[in-house]
């Protein structure tokens, strides 16, 4: 970790980065071919709202766990554990890296766990950033 100048105004252009890019994927159609890019992408969305806490603190990260733990410090109710997201960067990392194509049911799950904790904790970040 790099310290630096935080930077809520770009911290917060992160955050709003991250809401258009998740409203998008979730648009997508869901199929075998589309799945890889759509778990690739929501978990990226999740990654950016943690990156942007530690622009605010001015953190420069240089990796991708610091973020994501970063989230999951965060106190925000949500009908599933934030923790999941840690599940989504395991399976983003074999698609990238091993291939890995993964099954609709795992796409449909990435879905779910988009749908259930990323707008709380989006608000969340940006009341934090605020």
């Amino acid at each position: 970790m790099r310290y630096k100048r935080p930077d809520n105004k770009n911290a917060i252009s992160i955050v709003e980065a991250a809401k258009r890019d998740m409203k998008f994927t979730l648009s997508l159609k869901i199929t075998e071919e589309s799945g890889p890019t759509i778990i690739r992408n929501i978990y990226e969305c999740f990654r950016m709202i943690g990156d942007a806490l530690l622009v605010a603190k001015g953190i420069k990260s240089e990796d991708h766990i610091t973020p994501i733990n970063e989230l999951m410090a965060v106190k925000v109710d949500t009908p599933r554990p934030i923790k999941i997201v840690g599940n989504l960067r395991g399976l983003r990392h074999n698609i990238n890296y091993y291939g890995y194509k993964p099954s609709l049911i795992e796409v449909e799950e990435a879905i779910a766990v988009a749908e259930s904790i990323f707008e709380p904790l989006l608000n969340a970040v940006k009341k934090q950033i605020k």
